[in-house]
């Protein structure tokens, strides 16, 4: 007897078909599997055959080959258990109908029957509805993942006696309920009305988000630079369904999901620490998993104290600066992931961190301050479009009664900023100023004589590349927008320079 169970598979973000093919022949009983399983399919022989037989049924006493197929596309994982359980009990004569064939299959089984959560759930359903496939048969616990996508039938279930009742036609269970997406309302601890003074630093800040801009905080310790980069996400832009879902299928993958909720409801804010390994940072392992990276996407990525991260780590930030997106390459395997995020970073300006200081004396040599500043390379920080000296909070400013502006009220002129910029490039791809092209840049930054009489005094001056100049054009493209200015003064390209730049510091 065979049988062909229809199942899916991810790589990276994209769902690639797997027929399971199970045939039952004659022979001394034996169990095989073949079609490039790696040992977590190939330990599922024996919880499928547990599961099957705590669940009331009888495995089939004959020869079992087990097909994966394509038989050259690497399968890994759990997922099949569920697909291999049907096809066993199919091909053994449990169910005397087709229904099966009508369904994509997926779930990873307990030894006594129970269906188990599989990550990588929504990017799997959304690939596998755009290869024409609608109707799903998914474990219980993955139910929030299907409810927010429109045009399936996912039928869930806690076990494997629920899943062979239904195909048998013995019992009637309806598809999940749709649900309508709502961004949280969230509150966050903190808040920019805390952060007394540093009103040049919240300025930048601002820009920064409004226009997706990059950030760089240099200043003492004790100077704040922490806290304002945790302010940050109680002033990002209200979160669309399409990022949320862009979000969704990366930590679905990664395992980092609530599952309860079944989808981000807010913009992700990510904090590695500085001792995180290149795997953790940029992802990869043996099933290439999204790394820190990507789990930014559509959010912020903070690097507090930057040059304490390994260099050749920092490195490889430079394409997903740029491109928007980071490779991770295996042995056998080659992905792609979003990581189109803001990246707010913070250091000192010496290794004991008062160099630069009115107050207080430096007692780094020369050589050490050039060896520290030296760990962040001149590409990389070319790609940072607004670096600021964060400096410590006056006495005055601190012990001020005078209430500081909310994080509420920036965040109306940063989702006001955003919209100009939605509509500006809709239909492009482009969302925000930071992320525009040389032809965007060209149509939506002219400058008049003045402006750019200045702007050439400042590239002769620091010694711009054209990376910077451009990223001066954007930086002034979002001020303007946040004034509400159809056109680019030459006030914004002066306020733009002044954050391009730290000349004490010899960034």
């Amino acid at each position: 007897m065979l049988s062909k169970v229809n199942s899916f598979t991810l790589i990276g973000l994209t769902g690639v078909k797997i027929d399971v093919e199970v045939d039952l022949s004659k022979g001394k009983p034996n169990f095989t599997l073949v079609g490039l399983p790696d040992s977590t399919i190939k330990e599922s022989i024996e919880r499928v055959s547990s599961a099957i037989c705590n669940s009331g049924f009888y495995m089939p006493v004959k020869k079992i080959v087990i097909n994966l197929a394509p038989a050259d596309v690497k399968k890994e994982g759990s997922l099949f258990d569920l697909a291999i359980a049907v096809g066993i009990l199919q091909a053994g004569g449990y169910m005397n109908n087709d229904e099966y064939r009508k369904y994509v299959i997926v779930g990873e089984l307990s030894l006594d029957g129970k269906l188990r959560p599989v990550n990588g759930m929504l990017p799997l359903l959304i690939s596998a509805k755009e290869q024409g496939f609608t109707k799903f048969i998914i474990p219980k616990k993955n139910e929030a993942e299907a409810c927010y996508l429109n045009g399936i039938e996912a039928y869930t279930f806690n076990d494997l006696a629920e899943v062979i009742s239904f195909l048998k036609g013995e019992s009637s269970v309806s598809p999940v309920v749709p649900r309508i997406w709502e961004k949280e309302d969230k509150r966050y601890k903190e808040d920019l009305s805390r952060v007394k003074g540093q009103y040049k630093a919240k300025r930048a800040l601002e820009i920064a988000v409004a226009g997706g801009h990059n950030i760089m905080l240099v200043g003492a310790p004790g100077s704040g630079k922490t806290m304002l980069a945790k302010c940050v996400p109680s002033i990002l832009p209200d979160l669309t369904f399409e990022e949320a879902l862009e979000i969704t299928k990366i930590h679905s993958i990664a395992g980092v999901l609530d599952k309860e909720l079944g989808v981000v409801t807010s913009r992700p804010y990510r904090s590695p620490h500085h001792s995180a390994t290149p795997v953790a940072l940029t992802g990869g392992g043996k099933n290439a998993k999204p790394g820190e990276i990507s789990l930014a996407h559509n959010g912020v990525l903070f690097l507090d104290e930057m040059p304490e991260f390994n260099k050749s780590l920092l490195e490889t930030l430079r394409q997903p600066l740029e491109d928007g997106y980071i490779t991770v390459s295996r042995a056998n395997l080659t992905v792609q992931y979003p990581a189109n995020f803001m990246l707010i970073a913070s250091m000192n300006p010496c290794p004991c961190g008062n160099y630069g200081s009115k107050t207080l004396e430096c007692k780094c040599s020369p050589s050490q301050i050039d060896k520290y500043l030296k760990k962040l390379s001149g590409p990389l920080l070319d790609r940072i479009d607004l670096k600021i000296d964060v400096d410590r909070v006056d006495f005055y400013d601190l012990t001020s009664e005078s209430p500081e502006e909310s994080s509420e009220e920036v965040k109306k002129r940063i989702n006001k900023a955003r919209e100009i910029q939605r509509k500006r490039f809709e239909g492009t791809g482009t969302h925000t100023n930071a992320k525009m092209n040389s032809a965007q840049i060209k149509e939506f930054c002219k400058i008049d004589s003045d402006a750019e009489l200045i702007l050439k005094v400042a590239f002769d001056r620091y010694k711009l590349s054209a990376r910077a100049y451009t990223r001066i054009l954007k930086v002034a493209r979002t001020i303007a927008d946040l004034d509400d200015s159809p056109n680019i003064l030459m006030k914004h390209i002066s306020e733009a320079i002044s954050y391009r730049t730290i000349d004490k510091y010899e960034l």
